[in-house]
């Protein structure tokens, strides 16, 4: 009996270090955090929905703003050339809108962000090859602040 609580007592002592740690480790990582880097995110052809690669960015863009309750980003849906005017102001504003829910999503406030769609009137490169095409399917954070 006397090695079964002396057992249990190590097991608490040892969970209560690795809280310790866990608290100690999130304190450093809750510092200060600084804007992302990147602010475009890429897009399959005719496809409005946030890709696996792409899923980072827009989470690290909704941690800073989620962390800044003032500060408000434009985000700005674009297509490539492919289709109709009006079927890529729908698409870009689709995409702009899948960034947009996923931050929401992630705690950043309705009122820090808006979404425009500019279909494909401003293209990142006007080229008319695969290459520029995968450029234009984007959506761009715009920080307003």
């Amino acid at each position: 009996m006397k090695s079964f609580r002396v057992i249990m007592v190590c097991l608490a002592v040892a969970g209560l270090a690795a809280c310790a740690a866990q608290t100690t480790d999130h304190k450093k990582s809750s510092g200060k955090l600084s804007m992302p880097g990147a602010k475009t995110v890429y897009f399959e052809f005719d496809k409005s929905e946030v890709r696996g690669d792409q899923q980072s960015l827009v989470t690290s863009h909704a941690k800073y703003l989620a962390s800044k309750g003032k500060v408000k980003v434009r985000v700005e849906g674009h297509c490539d050339e492919r289709g109709s005017r009006e079927y890529n102001v729908g698409l870009g504003e689709r995409r702009s809108q899948a960034v947009r829910r996923l931050m929401l999503f992630q705690g950043v406030a309705d009122r820090q962000m808006e979404s425009v769609s500019y279909g494909e009137e401003r293209p990142a490169d006007k080229s008319h090859n695969e290459d520029a095409w995968a450029k234009n399917r984007r959506a761009e954070i715009v920080y307003l602040n």
